[in-house]
């Protein structure tokens, strides 16, 4: 499977914005951006979008609800690849540790044991 066209800033930012609302309109899309541009430029950022294949649009009465072409499960995996590869080294240890230095406050008893035990299945399995 050939890779999708790289986004432009915009396009990421309209990206992310569908992935955290699952699927949307233009204009709750428009609505949810920092520093929105004109609803005609929104739907054009769309536009590109689905002919690039990073998303599809259905008719959702008198406008078009827009959704990713890419599972968010493997999305979030391909994010965390490249992030891990350009800024980590590929570095599981150091992304982990900036994570946990972000983290505000302390893990909770139960995070602190799904993350041992996930290392522990990872050990196990030669990961």
């Amino acid at each position: 499977m050939s890779p999708l066209p790289s986004l432009s800033r915009r396009e990421r930012e309209v990206m992310d914005l569908v992935y955290e609302l699952e699927n949307a309109t233009a204009a709750e899309i428009q609505e949810s951006m920092a520093d929105p541009p004109t609803y005609s430029a929104v739907r054009s950022i769309l536009r590109n979008l689905v002919e690039k294949g990073h998303l599809v649009s259905e008719p959702d009465g008198p406008r078009y609800l827009y959704s990713p072409t890419m599972p968010a499960l493997r999305a979030r995996r391909s994010a965390m690849r490249h992030v891990l590869r350009t800024f980590f080294g590929d570095s599981v240890e150091g992304a982990v540790a900036t994570l946990l230095e972000l983290r505000e406050g302390n893990l909770s008893s139960e995070e602190h044991a799904r993350l041992k035990a996930m290392i522990e299945k990872a050990a196990e399995e030669g990961r």
